[in-house]
């Protein structure tokens, strides 16, 4: 699997999400942040945006993979809060809320794929 790519394609969707439909990942904001959401999720979209572009060159995939593992950590309190959200909504059906749990340690992969491209090793194992 190539781990660069199919990260750069998971961010590249998600990039665009967040400007086609923001309101998901406003929710997801962490509480002491929401008066920033709008920004924050802009902030994030490009910010995934460049990943995807970074990535997918190989001249620029180890500061793609150097910024991907950062943006990766940095958004990981997001997936937290929306794992916590999902719980604390009575009407959330119950296979929202362990697809949100799941999502959790899923980002593991995605921070060693970031983090490879970052070390510049090889992508197919």
């Amino acid at each position: 699997m190539n781990g660069p790519k199919v990260l750069a394609g998971m961010f590249a969707t998600s990039g665009v999400l967040h400007f086609a439909n923001s309101e998901p990942f406003e929710k997801i904001i962490p509480t002491p942040l929401q008066d920033y959401k709008k920004e924050l999720v802009q902030i994030s979209g490009v910010a995934e945006l460049a990943c995807a572009a970074l990535l997918v060159t190989p001249q620029t995939r180890r500061l793609g993979g150097l910024l991907s593992f950062g943006l990766l950590l940095g958004v990981w309190p997001a997936n937290g809060q929306m794992t916590v959200s999902a719980f604390q909504n009575e009407r959330a059906p119950l296979w929202y809320r362990i697809a949100t749990v799941l999502r959790l340690p899923l980002q593991i992969p995605m921070l060693r794929w970031a983090w490879s491209a970052y070390r510049g090793e090889p992508t197919h194992r």
